[in-house]
């Protein structure tokens, strides 16, 4: 993502760091259900050995509560820089959806076992596409999936009016409803995290893993015929088909780095990871205040545009980002810092 938010112009950018004007899908658009797939495989790995160590209920509720209000109050900042201004605040976000799926992904972890957490996201897939197809629509009826006339997005307007994704104000791409199946994604990340735990072989591991993607890939794919594959809706279909993109990915990551021992390469993404949060707040950040003092422009104008067309120049400016953040994560790496919430 910091590759796809930090152009040198957004009227320049090739297709698949694009994302889908609406329905349909590109590379950019497995970014974001990738990592909350990904939060979810951690969940298992971190919170059930301390489950299984007998560590009270009550601590780990009062840890994942803590951490999920973290990233929340962190979105809300960034968004309240530079200009602080509270009546106009956005109050969704990419960090607090993350926030609200992690808690909600997390809390589920800890009351069920694996046949629950899929009856709960198989209940938020198919009752969120009843919603959207079925609930009718003040001025628009049921079944409008449009920009404006969605179920989705009428709430988001009726709930959080003034406090939408400003590009829009008419829905919100991390609203409050397709919140409810982008908690989906992260259970499925959950289920491939116990999997991972369970102490099968290497082979049958990936083998589960591959089938499970064939599978969901195709469901979505299916699926979408009637429920479109929408990244801003988050619709189901999204959900089940980047679900499993996100095995598919995983299986070859597992195959590579655990069965190969094909490690050598990982380095840049094992900076990048361990302080992942960090680095997307950071950047950012940083990007939102290079535009407010209007520096973005002219580092693009002075650095990238005289020497190259405009879709390689603005390409090269966010590889020049890339590598900066990366420079920064492996110094931090390096050091074994880790900035976690």
């Amino acid at each position: 993502m910091v590759l796809v938010n930090n152009p040198g112009t957004w009227q320049a950018i090739y297709p698949p760091l694009r994302h889908a004007d609406w329905h349909g899908w590109t590379p950019t658009d497995l970014v974001f259900p990738f990592f909350l797939f990904i939060v979810g495989v951690a969940i298992p790995l971190a919170l059930g050995p301390r489950r299984e160590a007998g560590e009270p209920r009550g601590r780990l509720v009062a840890r994942i509560a803590r951490r999920a209000a973290m990233i929340f109050a962190l979105g809300l900042l960034l968004h309240l820089i530079p200009a602080f201004d509270l009546a106009t605040l956005r109050i969704p976000g990419v960090l607090q959806r993350i926030a609200l799926c992690y808690a909600a992904a997390a809390l589920v972890f800890l009351v069920t076992g694996w046949r629950g957490q899929a009856a709960v996201a198989g209940v938020a897939l198919l009752g969120y596409w009843a919603a959207m197809t079925l609930v009718p629509v003040p001025g628009f009826g049921a079944g409008d999936l449009g920009k404006e006339g969605s179920l989705a997005a009428w709430i988001d307007r009726a709930l959080l009016e003034g406090h939408l994704w400003r590009v829009s104000r008419v829905y919100d791409p991390e609203g409050i409803l397709s919140t409810v199946p982008a908690i989906a994604t992260t259970l499925a990340g959950v289920l491939a995290g116990q999997w991972l735990r369970a102490g099968r072989a290497g082979g049958a591991v990936v083998r589960g893993l591959v089938a499970s993607g064939v599978v969901a890939v195709s469901v979505g794919l299916l699926w979408g015929r009637w429920f479109p594959i929408n990244k801003p809706l988050w619709t189901s279909s999204y959900v089940v088909f980047t679900a499993g993109a996100a095995l598919l990915a995983l299986a070859a990551c597992y195959w590579v780095l655990e069965m190969r021992k094909a490690r050598w390469w990982a380095g840049p993404f094992a900076a990048l990871g361990v302080n992942a949060l960090a680095i997307f707040f950071a950047s950012s950040l940083v990007a939102k205040l290079l535009v407010y003092y209007r520096l973005h422009a002219r580092l693009f104008e002075a650095g990238f545009a005289p020497w190259a067309g405009p879709e390689n120049a603005s390409l090269a400016f966010a590889l020049a980002t890339c590598l900066f953040w990366l420079g920064v994560a492996w110094a931090l790496y390096r050091r074994d810092i880790r900035l976690s919430v």
